[in-house]
């Protein structure tokens, strides 16, 4: 049965130049990201007939992945998961880079404006108590902002991600150490909306 791969950056590992660094993503994806997946295969080799789900479907229903290995799944393939999508959410700096279409009205409609979305947004990614993310989501139709400590996964909770920032200090501590506000600021011009917009038709 086939294993859970890493796959390769959708651009090159300096493409996100000057906002995250080349050394930064080289690290993050062919380490940070790369064990997670190792160590998610390790535990799913003692239950090979699990290769046949899909990371998310195993988090969506982790009450029936066996009690032994559950804690390395949800750690582990959350890792996998999260960083999987991370990646594509991100893209080229983009001036004035923002939603657009029915994501936008959407955002506008249920947050008041595109700038009290990125308050509260920052604010969630500037909150998480060490290690996490934070999340816009969508859950029953709703769009919401969440966040999750560590790698616990919004799939486990029934809902889907659409845009994530990752605020463990392997994200971002070469290039700006403590300034996690600094990182967060520099994280908008580098979303890949299209993709969140695609994420979000796809599951509304």
């Amino acid at each position: 049965m086939e294993k859970y791969k890493v796959l390769d950056l959708p651009y090159a590992y300096d493409a996100l130049e000057p906002y995250i660094d080349k050394a930064t993503m080289e690290i993050h994806h062919d380490k940070h990201h790369a064990t997670y997946c190792t160590k998610l295969n390790e535990a799913i080799d003692k239950y090979p007939e699990l290769f046949t789900q899909t990371v998310e479907e195993l988090l969506q229903n982790l009450d029936s992945v066996p009690e032994d290995i559950r804690p390395m799944v949800k750690n582990h393939g959350g890792g996998h998961l999260h960083h999987s999508l991370f990646w594509q959410m991100l893209r080229t700096p983009q001036e004035n880079n923002k939603a657009s279409g029915e994501l936008l009205n959407k955002i506008e409609e249920t947050f008041g404006s595109w700038e009290n979305f990125q308050t509260e947004f920052n604010n969630a990614a500037l909150t998480v108590f060490g290690s996490g993310w934070a999340w816009l989501v969508l859950e029953a139709g709703v769009l919401k902002i969440t966040k999750t400590a560590n790698q616990d996964s919004p799939v486990t909770l029934k809902q889907t991600p659409l845009l994530g920032i990752d605020v463990w200090e392997h994200a971002y501590y070469l290039k700006y150490q403590n300034r996690r506000p600094e990182y967060i600021t520099n994280f908008w011009p580098i979303i890949n909306w299209g993709y969140v917009s695609e994420l979000y038709l796809k599951n509304k």
